[in-house]
C-alpha cells in the first residue's frame, strides 16, 4: 500500500512566524497566552493567544500582495507561503488544497468590518486562497468543528490513495474573535486564567488563533526534516449531545482503535499522546475515561492549549506539527499548567519537557456535534536517505 507522508510545514501563531520559531518557544515551556482587554472582543478582561497585529500586517506585506485580504487570509497566506515555497512543486492538476477552519471569515460578519458579508461564506476563502497562489483546482474547505484540522491530513491522505491527487497542501486556521467569544463564554467554558488541561484547578478553555500548514504526499522526493509517515487514521462521532460529548468516550475510544486498527500497531508502540485537552470539565474527563478504556492511561500525554490556547480548526493542524517536531527532536513537551491530576481515571500527563528516544505519537482531537478524529504518526528517521 502507498505510502503517506506529512512533511514541509509551517506555524503562523502568537509565538513566531514560522515553525522553528515556534517549536522553540515550547522546547523552552514559553506561553503564548496573555491578558486581553479589549471591550470591543469582550466587556471583561479575559486570557488568549492573539497574533500581533504589526508583525502580521510587515510579513504579509512582504508578500507582495496585489489585493486586500482578511486578518485570517493573510495568517493562512503567510502560513502556506512557506510550504509551497519549500515543496518546490508546480500547482498543476494533480495538486490539491484543502482549508480547514471552524469559523473562516466569521468577522467579516461584523459591523466594523471593511470587507462585505459575503467574504464569511467558506467558499470564498477557499476561492481566495486558491487564487493568491494559483492551483488549478478548487479548494476542499472542510469546517467540522474542533477536529478540522486532524481532519483535513485525514481526508488528504484518502485523496491521494485513491489516485485523486499525487500531492495535497493543508492549512488551517482560526480567529480571536467577539463571535467565538461571545459564544464560548455563553457556555461559561472561558476560563479567567491561562487553561490548566487536566488539572483539578482548571475552569475551562481559552481561545487563541494561529494557522498551520503542511505538505501531505506520497513522494520520498518531498521529504522534509521533521517528515513522518501517516500510519492510520479514523473519525467517529458519539451523537450524544451539540456541545457535550459523550460521558463514556465512546467516540474517542472508536476513533483511535480504527486509527490502530489501520496503523497495525499496539498500545506499547505509541510513544505519546498529542491530546486535545481543553481545560474544560467534560472534555478534560472524557478523554481520560476513553484513553484508560484504550489501556493507554500510563502512556505519556501532553495538551498544547497552555501555549496557544484553542486554536480551534488551525488547532489539530498545528499540534500535529509540533508533535512532528517533537518526535524528531526527541523531546517530550511539558503539558503547561497541570500541576495535580483532575480527572477520574489516571493520566501521564507531561510535566517536564524530557528528552526521550521517540518513533511513533498519537493525535487526537474532539468537537462540538460529538465530533472526534485520531490518526497515528511514524518518525521517517532517514528522511534523506528516502529522498534519494
Amino acid at each position: 500500500m502507498t505510502k503517506i507522508y506529512v512533511s514541509h510545514n509551517n506555524i503562523v501563531s502568537c509565538l513566531g512566524l514560522d515553525s522553528e520559531t515556534v517549536v522553540n518557544a515550547v522546547r523552552d515551556e514559553l506561553s503564548g497566552l496573555g491578558l486581553v482587554e479589549d471591550a470591543a472582543l469582550l466587556p471583561v478582561p479575559f486570557y488568549a493567544s492573539v497574533l500581533d497585529r504589526e508583525k502580521l500586517t510587515v510579513a504579509f506585506h512582504n508578500l507582495n500582495p496585489k489585493k486586500n485580504y482578511t486578518r485570517l487570509e493573510r495568517m493562512m497566506i503567510l502560513s502556506l507561503d512557506e510550504v509551497v515555497k519549500a515543496s518546490k512543486l508546480p500547482l498543476n492538476d494533480r495538486v490539491g488544497l484543502v482549508i480547514a477552519t471552524t469559523k473562516g471569515n466569521i468577522d467579516a460578519l461584523e459591523g466594523a468590518s471593511p470587507f462585505p458579508r459575503e467574504r464569511a461564506y467558506l467558499a470564498q476563502l477557499g476561492m481566495v486562497l486558491k487564487d493568491f497562489f494559483g492551483f488549478q483546482n478548487e479548494a476542499i474547505v472542510l469546517s467540522n468543528a474542533c477536529v478540522s484540522g486532524i481532519l483535513a491530513i485525514s481526508v488528504a491522505k484518502r485523496y491521494i490513495r485513491r489516485g485523486v491527487y499525487d500531492h495535497v497542501f493543508v492549512v488551517g486556521g482560526d480567529l480571536v474573535t467577539k463571535f467565538i467569544l461571545s459564544g464560548f463564554n455563553s457556555f461559561q467554558a472561558l476560563s479567567t486564567m491561562p487553561c490548566k488541561p487536566y488539572d483539578e484547578g482548571r475552569s475551562g478553555i481559552n481561545i487563541g488563533e494561529a494557522a498551520a500548514s503542511v505538505l501531505v504526499t506520497s513522494s520520498k522526493e518531498n521529504l522534509a526534516e521533521q517528515s513522518v509517515e501517516v500510519l492510520g487514521e479514523g473519525t467517529c462521532n458519539d451523537a450524544n449531545h451539540i456541545s457535550g460529548p459523550s460521558r463514556s468516550g465512546e467516540g474517542l475510544y472508536r476513533s483511535v482503535h480504527s486509527a490502530m486498527q489501520e496503523a497495525r500497531i499496539d498500545v506499547k508502540d505509541i510513544d505519546f499522546i498529542s491530546a486535545h485537552g481543553t481545560a474544560t470539565v467534560f472534555n478534560d474527563e472524557m478523554e481520560a475515561i476513553a484513553f484508560n478504556r484504550l489501556g493507554l492511561g500510563r502512556t505519556p500525554l501532553n495538551s498544547l492549549k497552555g501555549y496557544f490556547g484553542h486554536t480551534l480548526g488551525a488547532s489539530g493542524l498545528l499540534e500535529t506539527v509540533i508533535g512532528m517536531h517533537s518526535l524528531h527532536q526527541n523531546t517530550l513537551f511539558r503539558s503547561l499548567g497541570y500541576e495535580t491530576r483532575g480527572t477520574s481515571q489516571p493520566l501521564n500527563v507531561i510535566h517536564r519537557t524530557t528528552p526521550r528516544e521517540l518513533n511513533v505519537f498519537l493525535k487526537t482531537a474532539s468537537g462540538f456535534g460529538g465530533c472526534n478524529t485520531s490518526a497515528v504518526f511514524k518518525r521517517v528517521k532517514d528522511w534523506n536517505k528516502e529522498r534519494r
